[in-house]
């Protein structure tokens, strides 16, 4: 098939991908003076297939064009050229969320971003009735610097809608349906909830949730089988997060998440509990930064801090003695005291005795008459009598003396 070079009055600049459903073009709108994306389908096809895929064509417009949210792709026009139905919408420059899955360049905070706003989007098409019925990574576009945005709303199912879907006719990508879908149960705004948690699953913590050979034993596991907690595989995501998805998992519809917003919310709070995991330590605790104003120091500004120093420790005492301190007496003199104690060392050899009248008065030795003349010199008795009186005399002398010092 030769590429239209233009649409209506759009002017065809390029392709930017196809699907099972028809091509995408990038375009300009030469009336606005903007860049658009076009989606087509061709409608030479089976003819049998032709009105479905017609129809679904443009409930696709009638559900995504009463939407105007920034998590949510806008619809401009829709038109007919030939074999060849269009719709006109934004163009958001960026990627898909499968091109960045399949090139490993979501960190787990950036994917916990991207579902936050996903389900924001998706919590304001619930809230008008739309049911999107096949989130998934190829249907997420993410801006480069911008928001992540919902594509594709081609099998939504509107409250209200003209197409019913064929009993036992699976729409959507099994890998990303939830078990309602897989067993033809009814459905609503919960099956979203579930794929989303799928995606979130798969870009957070980089692997699927549901795997197998086949697509037998995907849906197996997705109707029946549990995946592994996030923190399980990774450390250093929280614990939070398995909380989160296994709700958003949940088998039963009804314990699910009821409310897309509410998923949002606890996305946020994931994502701030994973950042703050990952922010750096602190300052040391010894260093304090207070505001000057705290002190009430004259003249300071406020806005102002300080860095007071590290605190110290008191420095440490050394204990005291317990026993008592006997202080010197001021009338002790070691030499002499030496030399009272050394008499008698020889026997021929005269001494002058002067004992201390205090140390007389403190051993109640009464001290010797005053005499208006000078006392002469006392010569050593020879007799051995009188010798061992002088040392007795004299020993006592010292000990009271060493008593008066040390007392």
């Amino acid at each position: 098939m030769t590429e239209p070079q233009t649409l209506g009055r759009y002017t065809i600049l390029g392709e930017l991908g196809r699907g099972a459903m028809g091509v995408v073009y990038k375009a300009s709108d030469p009336m606005l003076n903007r860049t658009v994306a076009i989606k087509t389908i061709n409608m030479a096809a089976d003819p049998e297939e032709r009105e479905e895929y017609e129809k679904r064509f443009y409930q696709e417009a009638k559900a995504a064009g009463g939407l105007s949210h920034p998590n949510i792709v806008t619809i401009f026009d829709i038109g007919h050229a030939g074999d060849v139905v269009y719709m006109a919408m934004e163009f958001v420059p960026g990627n898909e969320l499968k091109s960045l899955l399949a090139s490993h360049l979501v960190e787990p905070q950036a994917a916990l971003d991207i579902g936050a706003q996903v389900a924001e989007g998706l919590a304001y098409a619930h809230e008008r009735g739309v049911v999107h019925r096949d989130v998934k990574p190829a249907n997420i576009m993410v801006a480069r610097g911008g928001p992540a945005k919902i594509m594709d709303f081609g099998i939504a199912r509107m409250r209200q809608s003209d197409v019913k879907t064929q009993t036992g006719m699976l729409l959507g990508s099994p890998k990303y349906m939830s078990p309602e879908q897989l067993l033809g149960g009814a459905v609503d705004h919960r099956c979203d909830i579930f794929a989303l948690g799928v995606v979130i699953y798969e870009a957070a913590v980089g692997v699927a949730p549901f795997s197998g050979d086949d697509i037998t034993q995907i849906m197996y596991q997705i109707v029946n089988a549990a995946p592994p907690a996030p923190s399980a595989i990774h450390a250093h995501l929280p614990a939070m997060l398995d909380l989160v998805l296994a709700r958003a998992l949940a088998k039963n519809p009804d314990a699910r998440y009821q409310d897309a917003r509410e998923l949002a919310a606890d996305l946020r709070a994931c994502g701030a509990q994973l950042a703050a995991a990952a922010a750096p330590a602190g300052e040391d605790d010894a260093t304090q930064t207070l505001p000057i104003g705290a002190f009430s120091l004259p003249g300071a500004d406020d806005e102002k801090t300080i860095t007071l120093p590290p605190r110290r420790a008191p420095p440490q005492r050394e204990p005291r003695d317990a026993g008592p301190r006997l202080r010197i007496s001021r009338r002790f003199d070691s030499t002499e005291a030496a030399h009272r104690l050394a008499a008698g060392a020889g026997d021929d050899i005269e001494r002058t005795v002067r004992l201390d009248r205090a140390a007389l008065a403190a051993a109640s030795v009464p001290p010797p008459a005053a005499s208006k003349r000078t006392a002469e010199p006392v010569a050593a008795p020879r007799s051995g009598r009188w010798r061992l009186i002088l040392w007795v005399g004299v020993t006592i002398a010292a000990l009271v003396a060493v008593a008066i010092a040390f007392g």
